[in-house]
């Protein structure tokens, strides 16, 4: 998961310039300013690293991350159109600060190359985004490599050396410094470069390691600033399964206790975090199994998200959530757009009940015009840029259900009660057919005709 080509690509982004203020009255004005922009940032609730409760900070909701292709490039009419799509419902935007789309940052100790990034934030910017930056990965001379970028996959996913950890956070803390209107920051990916081949686990004391010394220098930078890990793959194996099976399980399977081994090293040596995040899918680790079916599987989102508020106190965001398994290709285009539509929102109904803070969709588009799942038309085409039905059902469910909403479980009656999700919220109601046939049901007392896989928005 995670794994879309990285490659380089960025504009000198703007500097910002404040006017020296000598009056005591102007004085007075700026802290004032100061105060309600940082008010504004952090949505009027400063992080104490602590846990324990929701704070505004963190509920950034529904969003997606930028990979290797997205719509900074390519032509401008389709870029214009894509970024007027996305400025007219704001959403958070999350980008790394190497690979999948950004060129190495720091090529040489002390030589910065932001060219990329400036580009990728100054798209977040003019989409009126919240802007979310992931600490991944390192430049080559942290983890044994010379000046020349190795762009391979075996290279890119390798973590910094022990002696570079330092480093890294130093890196992190000139880029923080860079970009001040950015507050949010998730430490490293997945755990890439950390698992112990001889130890046949994850080297989470080496992470944990890397971590503080980051969330230090970000809080060193500036106290506002939101950070949070571990950013690791929630697996599961089938049920029944005796391969590193936890306790941590449902219909769908058990998560591997490898990761809750290390998710729970974290937490408890850990300096500080704000949130906590990981990512995964519905379906298993091997096989890429989904039980018992494709929707039921999405359970499963709700079942980790519900454990880990209650092991940590912490808010819970998913980095990346995948519900259609992949060919070998990381393709996925073996479902209708109506089925793969139908089975993303019931996950995303399954996220939302249980009370996750942030939820990011992976990889928003391709080169080409064939791009199943994407949220835009690939904008290095003349043509695109336009929205597809999977952006129309990330604004509207996040508009519809974001983070501390009041949700109810609409009243479904009928024969056909057990083949549609439902949510609601106020007098906005989402039911969805999760069968490939026509079907009719009362939702509310009202009686709803579904075409299959239809997802049906209401009030």
């Amino acid at each position: 998961m995670g794994r879309r080509g990285a490659v380089r690509t960025f504009r000198r982004a703007r500097r910002w310039r404040f006017a020296v203020l000598v009056t005591a009255g102007a004085l007075a004005l700026a802290t004032l300013l100061v105060l309600w922009a940082t008010s504004r940032d952090t949505g009027g609730d400063l992080p104490d690293g602590s846990g324990g409760g929701r704070s505004a900070a963190v509920e950034l909701g529904w969003g997606f991350t930028h990979t290797q292709y997205s719509a900074d490039r390519g032509d401008d009419t389709a870029r214009r159109t894509t970024a007027g799509l996305l400025s007219a419902a704001p959403m958070p935007q999350n980008q790394h600060v190497m690979g999948w789309g950004v060129d190495n940052p720091e090529p040489r100790p002390g030589t910065y190359n932001f060219g990329d990034l400036d580009r990728r934030v100054a798209f977040m910017r003019k989409t009126n985004a919240t802007p979310v930056l992931t600490l991944c990965c390192a430049p080559d001379w942290m983890k044994g490599g010379g000046e020349r970028t190795d762009w391979s996959q075996k290279s890119l996913e390798k973590a910094p050396d022990r002696a570079h950890y330092q480093d890294f956070a130093k890196l992190a803390g000139v880029i923080a410094k860079r970009y001040p209107d950015i507050r949010h920051f998730i430490v490293w990916n997945e755990f890439k470069g950390f698992y112990d081949e001889r130890e046949g686990r994850w080297n989470y004391e080496g992470y944990t390691e890397l971590y503080n010394l980051v969330y230090t220098e970000l809080k060193r930078q500036n106290s506002a600033n939101v950070v949070g890990g571990p950013y690791i793959s929630m697996d599961s194996n089938p049920p029944g399964s005796s391969s590193n099976a936890s306790s941590l399980r449902g219909p769908w399977g058990s998560v591997d206790q490898r990761a809750i081994d290390a998710l729970t090293y974290w937490n408890a040596h850990k300096k500080g975090a704000d949130f906590l995040v990981v990512d995964g899918a519905s379906y298993t680790r091997e096989g890429s199994k989904l039980f018992p079916d494709e929707f039921a599987a999405t359970a499963k989102f709700a079942d980790v998200t519900t454990w880990l508020r209650r092991t940590t106190g912490l808010p819970v965001w998913w980095a990346e959530w995948y519900v259609e398994p992949a060919d070998a290709n990381d393709d996925r285009k073996l479902w209708t757009e109506p089925h793969r539509l139908a089975v993303h929102a019931t996950a995303m109904m399954k996220l939302a009940g249980s009370g996750v803070s942030a939820a990011f969709y992976w990889n928003p588009e391709e080169t080409g015009a064939d791009c199943p799942g994407c949220l835009w038309r690939s904008t290095e085409l003349k043509d695109g840029g336009g929205g597809l039905p999977m952006l129309d059902l990330l604004t509207r469910f996040g508009k519809a259900f974001p983070p501390g909403a009041e949700l109810r479980t609409p009243d479904v009656t009928g024969e056909n009660r057990g083949a549609v999700s439902a949510l609601a919220a106020g007098s906005t109601v989402l039911v969805v057919n999760m069968q490939d046939r026509r079907l009719t049901v009362d939702v509310d007392g009202k009686p709803v005709d579904l075409a299959p896989n239809e997802i049906r928005w209401a009030g």
